[in-house]
């Protein structure tokens, strides 16, 4: 954990209730061609369609059904070359909007996804900017409106792995916390429990800076504060509310910028391998890992490296999950445990992996590009035993 840092963002981000009314005179600035990227159903892009039409502006509309594989971004961004597509708009989950962004990067520089995709693919630099890119999130999750990557499943590798790339920011991040209207409280779960994880894993990283601990912090206690009553609210039939929605999208949003400047951790590690090889989605693999995760990595920490600055952040954590500026890291895991209990969060079990996957999802894990930020290397062996206890 160093003073030493680089900070990476969109050039624009707009926050607020209303503001995806904004949309279609940002993406009048940047042409009039758009392609409009959503996710598995093209009507709840009705609406944008026909806001960006009344502004003078004739979108092609592409959807992602589940979230992008290499195939889908490959045929989608021929699809955008030959619309002769100028901007790029995403408005959806973080599938969504790490399909536009793959898409955007690949008008822009040519060639196919794995020329470029981490990990199973070349691994090229992109070279120059790809088509303007507009990020609108309808859950509040991923944060990937305000990241430099964007994560595809290989199906013949069985992993996802990431496009990376500065020139891959948002040319604008528009966050309407009343796109969250109406989500389903499993999403409500998964999704907050990913951006949660994407405050804490930060946080924890060994590439933490000043001002990424600041957002962290901020967006802890809001997601501490806001995803349980607005998890019970929608059970209720109440949906969650104002409130609760601002809190959510803000603390998605200050994890995206945490994690696109100080990197992930164990979680992420193992959630890259397991939505390749699983239907599990994204979040809700994050979930089923983030309490265990964190408990094998306290005690790696107190076993190896007794005197690591990542201990008093645990407490630190606890603090700001338990609203008790004396609770102890191991509280501040407990707490996690009883929030996954009481937002009925599955083990990985419920999406077909059993016990005889481990061995090979903890080679995955170990090699995956967000392990490289835990806070200490972990041995097969805790590796193995967070894999056993998502299970």
């Amino acid at each position: 954990m160093s003073a030493a840092f680089e900070l990476t963002a969109p050039t624009r981000i707009v926050f607020g209730a209303g503001s995806a009314a904004q949309i279609p005179a940002i993406a009048r600035a940047f042409g009039s061609r758009p392609l409009l990227v959503g996710g598995g159903s093209p009507a709840r892009l009705g609406p944008l369609d026909a806001a960006l039409r009344r502004e003078g502006l004739t979108p092609a509309l592409v959807t992602v059904a589940g979230e992008p594989t290499v195939a889908q971004v490959r045929v989608a961004a021929a699809q955008a070359r030959d619309a002769g597509c100028d901007v790029v708009i995403a408005c959806g989950g973080g599938s969504a909007l790490d399909a536009g962004k793959a898409i955007a990067a690949l008008v822009g520089n040519g060639g196919d996804p794995l020329d470029y995709l981490e990990v199973v693919g070349r691994g090229r630099t992109l070279e120059k900017p790809g088509l303007p890119f507009i990020a609108a999130p309808t859950t509040a999750g991923t944060g990937s409106e305000v990241t430099k990557n964007a994560v595809l499943a290989s199906a013949e590798h069985r992993v996802k792995a990431s496009l990376r790339s500065p020139l891959m920011l948002a040319r604008a991040a528009i966050v309407d916390p009343d796109l969250l209207v109406g989500l389903p409280a499993a999403m409500i779960a998964s999704s907050g429990l990913d951006a949660l994880s994407q405050l804490i894993e930060p946080f924890l990283s060994s590439r933490a800076n000043p001002i990424t601990d600041a957002l962290a912090r901020e967006g802890i206690g809001r997601s501490a504060r806001a995803l349980r009553p607005a998890y019970d609210d929608t059970v209720a039939g109440r949906g969650a509310s104002a409130a609760a929605r601002e809190d959510l999208a803000l603390a998605s949003l200050l994890g995206g910028l945490c994690l696109a400047n100080a990197g992930l951790g164990a979680v992420h590690g193992f959630a890259a391998p397991v939505g390749g090889s699983w239907p599990a989605p994204h979040g809700a693999a994050c979930a089923a890992l983030l309490p265990h995760a964190m408990r094998v990595n306290l005690r790696a920490l107190e076993a190896r490296a007794p005197d690591h600055p990542a201990r008093a952040r645990f407490r630190e954590i606890a603090a700001l999950l338990t609203g008790r500026n004396d609770a102890s890291a191991s509280e501040g895991i407990a707490c996690l445990d009883e929030l996954c209990a009481a937002l009925a969060v599955p083990g990985l079990a419920r999406y077909g992996m059993t016990a005889a996957d481990i061995p090979e999802l903890v080679q995955k894990a170990r090699v995956a590009s967000s392990m490289k930020a835990n806070p200490l290397p972990l041995t097969d062996a805790e590796l193995t035993e967070i894999a056993e206890r998502a299970l």
